[in-house]
């Protein structure tokens, strides 16, 4: 009899960690509940800079999410270069945060090959697609956020458990260059 394997973790990244990636989060966990797949992995989120570090989530997404029947908390944390070690995916939503955690990474392939994009897994994102941050916008920007973090995060699952993103062989490349 083999022992089970360890929970594959996942790690969703914004600037703040107070409105995308803790949303991520919380429906990577719903979704993998959902499905039956709560043992398989585990998730957190950050934020590449610091400024929010220890606050809950944006009240605006809490009320857009709970609209759609999803509850959660969260208290912000900053990315720290001990999450390339401690995660075997990290997934960002726009190309800031990407070249930030690319710098992070400081020239280092194993690390570089853990970055993805969410909307890469989004049906009508694509391989650079980027979340849009509606932190300075109205609700519905909120709800249009939702929405494709929501399919975003739906599509990451099917490719996991499809076995098309290998946590231990993501790959990441520069935005524009083609993907192999």
């Amino acid at each position: 009899m083999t022992a089970p394997s360890p929970p594959r973790r996942v790690l969703f990244v914004c600037l703040g960690n107070i409105v995308r990636s803790p949303l991520a989060e919380a429906l990577f966990r719903h979704y993998a509940q959902q499905r039956g797949l709560a043992q398989r992995y585990e998730a957190d989120s950050a934020g590449t800079g610091g400024w929010h570090v220890g606050e809950g989530p944006d009240p605006r997404m809490v009320r857009v999410a709970a609209r759609h029947g999803l509850h959660y908390d969260h208290r912000a944390r900053q990315f720290h270069p001990r999450d390339f070690e401690r995660f075997d995916l990290i997934l960002v939503m726009d190309y800031d945060n990407w070249a930030h955690l690319m710098a992070l990474a400081g020239g280092e392939p194993r690390y570089q090959r853990k970055i993805r994009f969410l909307r890469e897994f989004d049906p009508q994102g694509g391989p650079r697609a980027e979340v849009p941050d509606p932190y300075y916008g109205g609700l519905e920007g909120f709800e249009r956020v939702y929405a494709v973090i929501d399919r975003s995060v739906q599509g990451l699952l099917d490719a996991l458990e499809q076995g098309r993103v290998p946590l231990d062989e993501a790959q990441s490349a520069a935005p524009g260059e083609a993907e192999a």
